[in-house]
């Protein structure tokens, strides 16, 4: 079967997810917090990076790819003063933590990994 008849055969790949567990709140808050993740489509890394390519790139990765909590709640806005969930995220995470989150949701969306591996053939009398 050539890649194409595979390619054709095989289902349509969901998009990567998977669940973090943030240590720091976890412990400030007396439970385990837990951020679930989602890769980001191509489309929406171009978005990102397009709009945001000056600054707060990583925070708006974070808020495309973070699917619970609901990181838009009025509720966490409330609690953390912030007009946005921009400002929220700001204040509620630290540096480091921000930039982790948002290496996680880069690597589920295929960045920082290694996605591809060279194809190499056996030659005969080489």
């Amino acid at each position: 079967m050539d890649t194409l008849e595979l390619l054709l055969k095989g289902e349509r790949p969901n998009m990567p997810e998977k669940e973090i567990k943030l240590k720091r709140l976890s412990k400030a808050c007396g439970g385990d917090i837990i951020f679930r993740l989602r890769a980001l489509s191509f489309n929406r890394v171009a978005e990102i990076k397009n709009s945001h390519a000056g600054g707060d790139m990583e925070v708006h990765i974070l808020l495309a790819g973070v699917i619970s909590p609901d990181l838009k709640s009025e509720d966490l806005k409330q609690k953390y003063n912030a007009v946005t969930p921009l400002e929220m995220i700001k204040t509620m995470l630290l540096p480091g933590e921000i930039e982790d989150i948002s290496r996680e949701i880069e690597k589920l969306s295929g960045y920082r990994v290694t996605t591809v591996e060279e194809v190499k053939k056996n030659r005969v009398g080489s």
